[in-house]
């Protein structure tokens, strides 16, 4: 099968694309948006409708959904295949969605469930995966520097959020700011149920995008579901932040915790690391860590992350929060453990930081597990199979 895969830079893609080209297909990438993030969807359009009248695909593939591709898939009568890894995907309220030539696998079952009933016959659930592969070439490799470099008690990978939450740009009127602040505590300390946007009218979505001039705006041709986007992009992220930095500070209070991020330095008791490459340092965060830390970003409202997956894949132990699917393709205490509040939270990281032979076997165990049942050669069989039934 001829693949048009289009990039635009997620750390996932070459791991599809060495999943596909395992399979025996060949694949094509249109990769100009990975170097230039101004590419107009006209511009898109033109690079993409080019490629189609000079080569013979039998489908275009991308991760994340883009209703352009959509579209163009719908008058050349190929299927689009799409992957979401994200959440939310602001993208799938595009009246695109319903087209028939759509094959879009959503990672987050309560994602599916939202938007399946726009297209019950092209919208799938299917969850995220590792590259075993990878992992195991790097770990394999004696010469490599970052063997030992990294050798922590607990860790963190990734954003605090604080540049991602512009909810922290919004001039609101008090009344306003305190329920909305009031709604978030609440929902902090709630795993497996996002209440929020139940709990928003529409004069809260209104008043706010009122005093927030930077509030999202949905292209003409869409379902303008502004509730959602309050609920899950500005609220969800702003949560997202104030969790890490609760949990981290209780966290370090009392145990050694290494923090490798790219945001701003916050007055927290943690050792403080910069970034790591994803592909080459922090797959060793992931092996030699004595627990690795996940804390979900609030907009994943019952999905498995990307970066449970691969610390799992990396045969790193894993300390979660909650998430619904968790249980679906994981046994507690088999492969991880799982907190649902920050004293639980400390009470596991206190017991597995003294009971090395168990978090060994466990973490051992969940690599098993994923090598078995969980990496992208299982995933995309998958989707090939349901997407050309």
């Amino acid at each position: 099968m001829n693949i048009l895969f289009y990039r635009y830079g997620s750390i996932c893609e070459p791991d599809i694309k060495e999943a596909f080209e395992t399979l025996g297909h060949s694949v094509m990438e249109e990769a100009t948006e990975i170097k230039d993030k101004t590419v107009s969807p006209s511009q898109m359009l033109e690079n993409v409708s080019c490629l189609l009248y000079s080569h013979n695909f039998d489908c275009i593939f991308s991760v994340n959904f883009y209703p352009v591709l959509s579209e163009l898939c719908n008058i050349f009568h190929i299927r689009y295949l799409c992957w979401t890894v994200d959440s939310p995907i602001l993208e799938l309220y595009s009246y695109s969605v319903k087209n028939a030539w759509n094959r879009i696998f959503l990672f987050d079952y309560a994602q599916y469930k939202e938007f399946v009933p726009v297209n019950p016959n092209c919208i799938f659930y299917l969850p995220l995966a590792t590259n075993i592969n990878r992992w195991a070439g790097l770990f394999s490799d004696s010469a490599n520097p970052n063997q030992n470099r990294f050798q922590n008690d607990i860790s963190f990978v990734g954003s605090l959020y604080t540049e991602k939450s512009p909810y922290d740009q919004a001039v609101l009127p008090e009344y306003l700011r305190g329920y909305l602040e009031g709604l978030m505590a609440m929902q902090e300390q709630i795993y497996g149920d996002y209440l929020i946007e139940s709990l928003l009218s529409d004069e809260m979505v209104s008043d706010f995008k009122a005093h927030y001039t930077g509030f999202y705006r949905f292209p003409e041709q869409s379902v303008h579901n502004n509730k959602a986007v309050l609920a899950q992009l500005y609220l969800g992220n702003k949560i997202t932040s104030n969790e890490r930095i609760h949990l981290l500070a209780a966290l370090g209070s009392r145990f050694t915790v290494d923090l490798y991020t790219g945001s701003s330095k916050l007055n927290l008791p943690v050792r403080w690391n910069g970034r790591v490459t994803t592909h080459y340092e922090m797959p060793f965060v992931f092996r030699n860590s004595r627990i690795n830390l996940n804390t979900t970003v609030r907009g994943i409202r019952t999905g498995i992350p990307l970066r449970i997956w691969d610390i799992l894949g990396c045969g790193g132990f894993l300390l979660t929060n909650y998430q619904a699917e968790l249980q679906e393709y994981f046994k507690q205490g088999e492969d991880l453990d799982i907190f649902s509040s920050s004293d639980e939270l400390l009470e596991k990281a206190d017991y597995y930081l003294t009971h090395e032979a168990q978090r060994k076997e466990m973490a051992h165990h969940a690599l098993e597990t994923v090598k078995e049942n969980h990496t992208y050669i299982h995933r995309i069989e998958e989707m090939i199979r349901i997407a050309f039934l």
